[in-house]
């Protein structure tokens, strides 16, 4: 491993401990890179989520040498449960090579802590209470060649400096507003909001999805875009959310809460999903999807998980894609430490964002198409009422969504995904 010349400096600083730093610290500091972390708050600390993860996510956590083991507190699932349109359809996540065929459940606040501690004991140097602001730009280049924070209780003044700066640091991602870069506003947005209750059906074995969102509060009944979730947690309590897109243009008048609550009213009373069950507030974020903040790579700085978008359009699913674009840039960060030259490891920075392209720039272009369809709740609803009927009509739909194929020697249906994601535009 490089020793560091300082507490201060490093070969890369990654901004912020969610699973997009972690994991990308977490292979940096494996290959033998210092990496210093930086979290603004402590661990364990709340995030919203709906705790749910795919085995695309799973395959990661694997790749990281986690205990994924019931006795560790996991609970696994099998599949989606799928109800909409009168139907309710159980759904098998796919047997493939490339990926496990099982998910698993976990509350965010603990799964952040043990992605970070794995990142720390590979090697990473984690700060946590270390609130980042301004970049250090070198003024004749402009790239970015460190960052001002302000670290500990007492908000002492410290500035770290590294070659590369990995910014992790979520939807808002101040880093990259710093650095000049701002989010597309042509590409979807998605809010999540969610709770959690005590509940019957906190062991189900399966991740439920309720693909009709009903608002009954006003004079007539509104189909609304998105979808709900109900993911029992295993621990007596049940984490019940929406996920909405910001296709609408009455959007932003939407109090989103106000929609769960009485979403949550119109179930049946046993599993109770009513306010005295409730055993937190409710809460919402941002889900920045298809690559809604570009390039990914400039100036010494390198975008990961929703700081660069990568929440997949599909399904709102931002855990994997977190943790997969970390270790992507982890790896080409590897190589490029590895040139012997500033010009030549630049050519190897380069090839970060072109990664990102070519693994998921044209399926996130058919999710933007079909964020558009569904845009429509006359189009959800069709698409509900005719789709569930159609076991094999679905279990295509569901490796489509969940992104859950073999890239080669896959079947037929892995086929058709692959070759559509090829010939989409990568945008």
């Amino acid at each position: 491993m490089t020793e560091p010349l300082s507490d201060n400096t490093a070969d890369v600083i990654v901004v912020g401990a969610g699973p997009a730093g972690s994991t990308t610290a977490y292979h940096l500091a494996k290959a033998g890179l210092d990496v210093l972390l930086l979290e603004k708050t402590a661990f364990p600390r709340e995030k919203v989520c709906g705790d749910g993860l795919t085995p695309r996510a799973v395959k990661q956590l694997v790749a990281m040498g986690i205990d994924i083991s019931e006795e560790a507190g996991w609970l696994r699932n099998k599949g989606l449960r799928i109800i909409g349109g009168g139907s309710r359809l159980q759904l098998d996540w796919p047997d493939l090579a490339s990926f496990p065929d099982y998910g698993l459940v976990r509350k965010r606040d603990d799964f952040d802590d043990q992605l970070a501690r794995q990142a720390q004991k590979a090697g990473a140097r984690l700060y946590e209470r270390c609130n980042v602001g301004a970049p250090v730009v070198d003024d004749r280049t402009g790239r970015i060649t460190g960052v001002h924070a302000k670290l500990g209780e007492d908000k002492r003044e410290v500035t770290f400096h590294a070659p590369l700066v990995v910014a992790a640091d979520g939807n808002s991602t101040r880093l990259s507003l710093a650095m000049g870069l701002h989010r597309r506003e042509d590409r979807p947005m998605g809010v999540a909001v969610r709770t959690y209750f005590t509940s019957p059906r906190h062991d189900d074995d399966y991740l439920e999805s309720w693909l009709e969102l009903w608002d009954r509060r006003g004079p007539q009944d509104r189909l609304l875009p998105g979808y709900g979730w109900i993911f029992g947690m295993g621990d007596g309590t049940s984490n019940v959310g929406l996920g909405v897109l910001n296709t609408s243009n009455s959007f932003k008048e939407i109090d989103w809460r106000e929609i769960l609550k009485a979403w949550c009213a119109s179930m049946p009373q046993d599993w109770g999903y009513t306010p005295d069950n409730m055993t937190g507030p409710i809460r919402g974020a941002a889900l920045p999807m298809a690559f809604n903040r570009q390039p990914h790579y400039t100036k010494g700085l390198l975008l990961v998980g929703d700081a660069g978008g990568l929440v997949n359009p599909f399904n709102g699913e931002g855990i994997a894609y977190a943790m997969e674009s970390g270790q992507i840039a982890a790896d080409v960060i590897v190589q490029a430490h590895a040139r012997a030259t500033p010009a030549q490891r630049e050519i190897a920075l380069q090839r970060y964002p072109r990664v990102l392209k070519d693994t998921y720039g044209g399926y996130y272009t058919l999710g933007r198409a079909f964020v558009k369809l569904i845009g429509n709740p006359k189009v959800m609803q069709i698409a509900t009422q005719r789709g569930l009927t159609h076991p094999v009509l679905m279990k295509f739909t569901l490796k489509m969504l969940a992104n859950l194929t073999d890239p080669t020697g896959g079947d037929a249906m892995d086929r058709i995904i692959n070759g559509l994601s090829k010939v989409a535009p990568k945008a």
